[in-house]
């Protein structure tokens, strides 16, 4: 069956799926799209969601475990940003399995 073909041997079906979990609910995805602009405090974060910092904070770290952002520490701030070479992996992927 030709319309199968896409699935034989391709080994990134489980990652692609992983990414898919990850960036499909709501606020990740609005996190991702906050970062694309660059570099923000996780109280710009928490504010642009309207949500308590503490699930804000939990979408943050689903996001860095998974690797689409990265986090550094000045002073008492906390600062994200997309982490472009895995975002890319992923939606190649993506389009290599959409195409």
């Amino acid at each position: 069956m030709k319309h199968f073909d896409c699935y034989k041997d391709n080994q990134d079906i489980p990652l692609l799926a992983d990414f898919l979990r990850v960036i499909a609910e709501d606020n990740r995805l609005k996190i991702l799209c906050l970062l694309k602009n660059g570099e923000k405090c996780v109280c710009e974060i928490w504010q642009f969601l309207d949500l308590p910092q503490n699930l804000t904070s939990h979408h943050l770290r689903v996001l860095k475990d998974f690797g689409l952002v990265s986090s550094r520490q000045e002073g008492l701030k906390v600062f994200y940003k997309l982490n472009q070479k895995v975002t890319e992996k992923h939606l190649k992927i993506l389009n290599k399995f959409l195409n």
